[in-house]
């Protein structure tokens, strides 16, 4: 009887983790306080969307979705294409690994040091996540947003937090 294959998220974090093993084993910047995970993966314009931590980085991560039919804007690595979310549009850059195929990849935080263990990693993801969805609209005014700004919970139109 054959098995299901993994979902998606599974696959990358699988995928990244033996990337952690081999060829990030030992480089200097890579924080062996934490691990490879899959942060709150779910459907989103069918894609999945989450975020991948990593001992080397985090990053917001789209994945195609599986199902037959579904769309994907396959990009070069290296090549860049826009998203709209509620919190402003952010670019993410195409990649590829031989395990998992096709990935595109936005990163918030490289390298991983500012990270004690995985628990802060983890909560930090999950905020980012909820962030992204949480704030004006901009999707139709396509208003970019930097990362420093996104990760501070300021976006354009919105006051700075006290």
């Amino acid at each position: 009887m054959n098995e299901p294959r993994p979902a998606p998220p599974e696959r990358l974090a699988a995928a990244f983790r033996a990337i952690h093993a081999t060829r990030m084993r030992g480089l200097p910047f890579v924080n062996e306080r934490l691990a490879v995970e899959a942060v709150g993966f779910r459907p989103w314009n069918e894609r999945w969307l989450g975020v991948l931590v990593t001992p080397w980085f985090m990053s917001l991560v789209l994945l195609p979705a599986d199902a037959p039919g579904a769309r994907w804007q396959a990009l070069k690595t290296g090549a860049s294409a826009a998203y709209a979310f509620p919190a402003g549009v952010f670019e993410f850059i195409g990649g590829h690994e031989d395990a998992i195929g096709e990935f595109q990849s936005c990163s918030l935080f490289s390298p991983m040091f500012e990270f004690a263990d995985q628990a802060t990693a983890r909560l930090a993801a999950e905020a980012a996540l909820a962030a992204l969805f949480d704030g004006p609209d901009r999707a139709r005014e396509a208003a970019p947003v930097s990362k420093r700004d996104f990760l501070r919970g300021r976006w354009a139109g919105r006051e700075e937090r006290e």
